[in-house]
């Protein structure tokens, strides 16, 4: 597993990363999402010993990450996907990686195939594509089948078949009890293919907790209702202490009541029901309320002036 304990970054009189704790366990997908600047790199790149912590520790499999002896064979990281020498092969890129953790020159070849670089493997690197690219990088992190692995913004790049591609790895990369961490600003994606998510924000933990959890304590989880007597029933709604809004289709959306309650209170009062759903908030709405205050480039929906 990964575990963050008390982890602080300072670049300068710049906090990136501040005081924060999580773990990272085997077995599932964990996503880490945060807003732009939020610290999900930095506390990456210090995982893997590229930054070093100001205050805390970080335990890979129990030890810091500097002292594995072949790092390859118990981490693999896709960092960044364009750092990689232009002038050389896919498979002469690989086999370098590979020699200097002693791991074997038929490993190269299996892991091309893995990520459907085969055909493509005596191309020089620089004439890749961005896809290319982020596939070549997930050859590099599974050059050593290990057991822990870090991706960060895995499907830049990549079309509608190579995201389907990843989601479908790393959920089996899990299903066989390794240890995934993944970032992403793609939140629909997220939603697919996590199991359990770390938000933060300014550097700080935010939330720590499974999709589900987190998506069901959501304050924009609602109630679909649509009745004849739309005007009676608002009424007793609010005198429920329920929130109650109009949709544009002429159904009440309301907040502070679960579906249950709402047919309950309709059914006491004579109300007819025509439809009554649960509506539960996507993991952008409910990720949009979580780092409502730790976003530092907020922008409003652009208005466009009418042309004449």
């Amino acid at each position: 597993m990964i575990e963050v304990d008390r982890l602080t970054k300072r670049y300068g009189s710049t906090v990136a990363v501040a005081d924060l704790s999580f773990r990272v366990l085997p077995g599932r997908v964990t996503g880490f999402l945060g807003p732009n600047g939020a610290g999900k790199s930095t506390t990456m790149r210090a995982v893997i010993g590229l930054d070093r912590p100001t205050a805390g520790e970080i335990r890979v499999n129990g030890r810091p990450y500097g002292s594995i002896r072949r790092p390859l064979l118990e981490v693999g990281a896709l960092l960044d996907a364009r750092a990689v020498h232009g002038g050389r092969s896919a498979f002469n890129h690989l086999l370098c990686i590979a020699r200097s953790n002693g791991i074997a020159a038929s490993r190269v070849g299996a892991v091309l195939e893995t990520v459907g670089l085969t055909g493509v493997a005596g191309r020089r690197v620089r004439t890749f594509s961005l896809g290319m690219f982020q596939r070549l990088g997930v050859a590099a992190a599974l050059l050593g089948n290990p057991g822990v692995l870090l991706f960060d913004e895995p499907v830049n790049g990549l079309d509608p078949e190579g995201i389907r591609w990843i989601r479908a790895l790393m959920k089996q990369l899990a299903s066989e009890g390794r240890t995934v961490l993944v970032s992403s600003h793609l939140m629909s994606e997220m939603a697919l293919t996590a199991d359990h998510l770390v938000v933060i924000g300014r550097g700080r933990l935010v939330a720590d907790a499974s999709v589900s959890d987190l998506l069901s304590t959501s304050s924009r989880n609602r109630v679909r209702v649509r009745s004849p007597q739309a005007e009676q029933l608002s009424v007793l709604l609010r005198q429920g202490n329920a929130s109650v809004q109009l949709g544009p289709d002429g159904a009440l959306e309301v907040l502070g009541m679960d579906a249950p309650a709402v047919g309950e209170l309709a059914a006491a009062a004579g109300v007819v029901l025509h439809e009554l759903s649960s509506q539960r908030a996507s993991l952008e709405e409910a990720f949009m309320d979580l780092t409502r205050d730790a976003v530092d480039y907020r922008t409003e929906p652009a208005t466009v002036e009418p042309r004449i």
